[in-house]
């Protein structure tokens, strides 16, 4: 596989991801919030979960017109709007992690890590699976 095909699909992903979060934390707050990981045990905030969706759709957008032009100035521009999203998301869920049980921390901190290695690793593969318009 190419470097600009791999970059392409992983800009799809990311992009795919953040549409299924976005409309579900905007259509469906309560039951996104309702997810141990989400919810932490804090007090619900309706408005504060819908904002996260209409910001996750929004990123969605940059993401998803990054994967269609693959320009290196689109690509490095979504990316690293996502990966400032990805190590603040990372560190905000560090000091909240005693609120779950071993297994829902281990796997949260995994997937928000997984988030942050594989957006370096597009960013390193925009350098040459993109235009340099």
């Amino acid at each position: 596989m190419t470097a600009r095909v791999s970059l392409r699909a992983g800009l799809a992903f990311l992009a795919f991801t953040q549409i299924a979060v976005g409309c579900w934390a905007l259509i469906l707050p309560r039951s996104f919030f309702d997810i141990p990981v989400v919810g932490m045990g804090m007090a619900y905030n309706e408005h504060l979960m819908r904002d996260y969706g209409a910001m996750s759709l929004a990123s969605a957008v940059v993401l998803s017109l990054a994967a269609v032009q693959m320009t290196r100035s689109a690509t490095r521009t979504a990316l690293l709007m996502y990966l400032v999203w990805a190590l603040a998301h990372f560190a905000i869920h560090v000091p909240l992690i005693d609120h779950l049980t071993p297994a829902q921390a281990t796997y949260l901190m995994i997937a928000l890590g997984v988030a942050i290695l594989l957006t370096c690793g597009l960013l390193l593969l925009s350098k040459s699976g993109t235009e340099s318009r």
